[in-house]
């Protein structure tokens, strides 16, 4: 037994990394979908509250978050099931209020979330439609030193471009959707939605409980399964299904704004797991590596294991914060690189499966996960070695000081190169993933 604990003790400190995947998904995924004929040519949008959409279908929404749950019974491994009171039902006299707050818990996701009514502009087209919206109007999480959201608010029937909804979705939940559901977690809704307690992470750190959501670990050595299956109990294909499967009732019973709307919510969990370190528990470290960092930490030596948490993590975030200060440049400067290039392209959207129930996991995650040894070298050969290869530093801690740009400019030209190259594939896979769920709710319920 105690064994088994410092095993899982290894393996819950390499789940617990970063939490956000690829910096704001909005500003990726405006390339990604402007030469994309079915979103680009789409019409335009009018936009409509919450409120509206669930008292119109609210009947409907019963069948449709029945069905839900009886899928992800069927389909996803460690799924706890959903309370039967939790179930929503149809009530033509309740509230708006009330059948809000009772669809939030029948998906069980933070019910304080804030669901505005904003977009974000494309940063290549930053013409405003309306008032520009504090942080807190949006997201519940506190307010970071630097972010590169920026939300203008709108009203019901405003009209806008379904790229501009579907874009600015696809950040959305990681505005507080997925804080606190656990039962370990200083919050009320967490101890009655029935997923147990937070499988890693720190529950008393809020970013850190939306974690099983956002990351999936589902093609890793059965021998970590044995040492540890509790990291098999993320959620993220169920994000996936239940707001795809929204989308589609919204555009088959014509609420379009929402349909784009919970198309982009889809989309996040898709994008997140293109990302390796959202996708692996410890790209470029192997089984073997693992298990001998637990040896070495029942021994009473953890400083190996200890190191390649900090390791891990500071690859992580490094990863992201040069993929977000490229995409943000460039979008600054009105160039088109070879990233953007590499999101819109298309040629190679047709070499993976139609969109279908399991693509996220055995498309999207499988690729991403046999990724991450490359991605992991290529960070170690091209970075500066005291943020990715120096245990004694916290990227995290220092990362509002860090310019990664001014500092790859630094470095040899063949080394930035490479690295550019690498986010540019994986960027490729973003924008050609995100295209295929889009045509995959698209073929079903078809635009006018």
């Amino acid at each position: 037994m105690k064994k088994m604990g410092i095993a899982i003790a290894l393996l819950v400190g390499m789940a617990a990394q970063p939490v956000f995947a690829w910096g704001n998904h909005s500003l990726a995924a405006y390339r990604a979908f402007e030469k994309m004929p079915e979103v680009a040519n789409a019409p335009m949008v009018t936009v409509e509250t919450l409120e509206s959409f669930l008292r119109a279908e609210e009947t409907t929404l019963e069948a449709l978050l029945a069905s839900q749950e009886a899928w992800a019974t069927a389909n996803l491994e460690k799924y706890p099931a959903r309370p039967a009171m939790l179930a929503f039902k149809a009530d033509a006299a309740q509230s708006d209020e009330a059948r809000r707050l009772a669809f939030l818990m029948a998906l069980r996701v933070a019910p304080n979330a804030k669901l505005a009514l904003y977009y974000q502009p494309d940063p290549l087209n930053p013409t405003a439609l309306g008032p520009i919206l504090p942080y807190g109007a949006v997201n519940t999480l506190p307010e970071p030193l630097k972010y590169t959201q920026k939300f203008i608010a709108l009203k019901p029937g405003d009209t806008l471009p379904a790229l501009a909804v579907l874009a600015s979705a696809s950040d959305e939940p990681d505005y507080g959707l997925d804080i606190n559901l656990w039962q370990d977690s200083p919050s009320d809704w967490g101890k009655v939605y029935g997923f147990g307690t937070l499988p890693f992470g720190n529950p008393a750190l809020s970013y850190s409980t939306q974690a099983p959501f956002h990351m999936g670990f589902m093609h890793e050595n059965r021998v970590l399964y044995m040492a540890a299956p509790f990291i098999k109990r993320t959620f993220p294909l169920l994000r996936s299904y239940q707001y795809s499967s929204l989308a589609a009732l919204a555009f088959r019973s014509g609420h379009p704004y929402w349909g784009w709307r919970f198309t982009g919510l889809s989309l996040h969990y898709l994008q997140d797991l293109t990302q390796p370190y959202h996708a692996s528990l410890a790209p470029g470290d192997s089984t073997l590596k693992l298990i001998a960092a637990n040896a070495l930490a029942m021994a009473g030596m953890p400083q190996t294991k200890d190191n390649m948490v900090v390791l891990l993590s500071n690859r992580h975030l490094a990863l992201e914060k040069y993929q977000t200060e490229l995409l943000a440049a460039a979008a600054a400067a009105k160039r088109d690189t070879a990233l953007e290039q590499s999101l819109r392209n298309q040629n190679k959207d047709r070499s993976y499966p139609e969109w279908n129930d399991r693509y996220v996991r055995d498309v999207v995650s499988a690729q991403s996960a046999a990724a991450g040894t490359t991605l992991a070298s290529t960070l170690v050969a091209t970075m500066p070695p005291g943020y990715v290869s120096d245990p004694a530093f916290d990227f995290g801690v220092k990362e509002d000081t860090i310019d990664l740009s001014a500092e790859l400019a630094k470095r040899d030209p063949a080394d930035r190169a490479r690295l550019e190259a690498a986010i540019a594939e994986l960027m490729g896979n973003f924008g050609a993933h995100s295209r295929n769920e889009v045509r995959g709710i698209l073929r079903a319920n078809p635009q006018p």
